[in-house]
């Protein structure tokens, strides 16, 4: 059984500490939404976990997955960029990032057909809205399957439907076992996960 926990981390960016003494658990099938005000250190932890930003102090387990592999290559990470190259269509960014991440490219259709981008396959990126891009970025999840998902405000840019899309690719993620740490200012469609909130100070 997949375990993922953090034992009193300390993040400090840019000389300042962003937070100290934070932990949390999170089991196969839970959810964990980090909130908080701007600042608190919400994008942080998610950078610490992917393996971007080293923990000043602290631990980070993660047990039941690979081990000979890092937390990082096992977590996608969702930023606030999508992360996209404008001159590639869309069926070429996804295939690029498939192969990037070590995925499968035969699961390509199927991802963007889950994001209701099959109709838009060889539209160039550019041609994209910022809903659009999101939409495609989030077709990585699925396109290639790891067990954490970290998620930095996912909602950004969503329609309503978008919402409800991107709602069910959580459920079914969480269903199949998997984990999902989002940092968001609210409600992002998951009815039953545990809160961390962060502060300034804290």
């Amino acid at each position: 059984m997949m375990r993922l926990a953090g034992t009193d981390l300390a993040c400090v960016r840019g000389g300042r500490q962003v937070f100290r003494g934070l932990s949390f658990t999170l089991g196969a099938g839970e959810a964990l939404l980090v909130t908080g005000p701007n600042g608190a250190g919400k994008s942080s932890l998610l950078r610490l976990v992917a393996g971007l930003v080293r923990p000043d102090a602290g631990r980070l387990d993660f047990e039941g997955g690979d081990p000979e592999l890092t937390v990082g290559e096992q977590v996608h990470y969702l930023g606030h960029q999508d992360a996209l190259k404008s001159s590639l269509s869309v069926r070429e960014n996804l295939a690029f990032w498939a192969h990037f991440l070590g995925g499968e490219p035969a699961k390509g259709e199927a991802a963007l057909a889950a994001v209701g981008h099959d109709g838009l396959a060889r539209l160039p990126a550019s041609y994209l809205s910022a809903g659009q891009r999101r939409r495609l970025s989030l077709a990585r999840l699925i396109a290639v399957e790891r067990p954490i998902w970290l998620l930095d405000e996912p909602t950004t840019a969503l329609d309503t439907l978008g919402q409800a899309m991107l709602a069910e690719l959580m459920r079914v993620h969480l269903a199949g076992s998997g984990l999902i740490l989002a940092a968001a200012h609210g409600p992002i469609g998951l009815e039953k996960s545990k809160e961390l909130r962060l502060g300034i100070g804290r």
